[in-house]
């Protein structure tokens, strides 16, 4: 009773997976199933110089990157910031703390340990902003905010760096160091 089973089960294997013989072994090790069409000169690529991209919708909310402003504004998108822009968030110790490091991850360079805009790259370019003197006290918060996110004349963009919450961040740490410090006098 037992070998005819056997003997069955072992037919049954052999019909289902050899039936081709040694070329269904060899294909099962050496072929690998690619998609036909593997050369680049046959692929299908979007042609960015041929496509418009859209921007993104307007009930959009950018978290990265650089803020959307309306293009047929006069001047640079700092000037109508300096009016109209106000700080979304709550200045706090937390916010203060992260305004700090990153101020010390990305200003101090240009603006030098101590605010006063002579920092270790100032020898090569020209001199940073003095973020302790009267010109950058005087500046709205926006103002600072929309010249770290989108740059300046000598200064850089860094809105693909500093998401909003981060500049708002470092906007508040300046703040912080402005009350600290007296006019005329740089931090120690």
């Amino acid at each position: 009773m037992l070998k005819p089973a056997l003997l069955i089960g072992l037919i049954a294997l052999w019909s289902a997976s050899f039936q081709n013989g040694c070329s269904d072994l060899k294909k099962s090790v050496t072929h690998l199933s690619y998609y036909p069409i593997r050369d680049m000169r046959q692929t299908i690529v979007i042609d960015p110089q041929r496509t418009v991209f859209r921007g993104p919708d307007s009930l959009a909310v950018p978290s990265m990157g650089r803020d959307r402003w309306n293009e047929t504004m006069e001047g640079a998108p700092w000037d109508k910031a300096m009016k109209d822009m106000k700080d979304p968030y709550v200045s706090d110790v937390g916010s203060i703390v992260r305004g700090d490091t990153l101020y010390h991850r990305f200003c101090w360079t240009c603006h030098g340990m101590n605010m006063s805009g002579i920092g270790p790259v100032t020898d090569s370019y020209m001199p940073a902003a003095n973020l302790l003197a009267e010109n950058a006290r005087s500046q709205p918060d926006g103002y600072l905010y929309m010249y770290m996110r989108h740059g300046g004349a000598v200064m850089p963009s860094y809105g693909n760096a500093l998401s909003s919450r981060d500049a708002w961040d470092v906007v508040h740490w300046i703040r912080e160091m402005q009350k600290k410090t007296p006019m005329g006098q740089n931090l120690q």
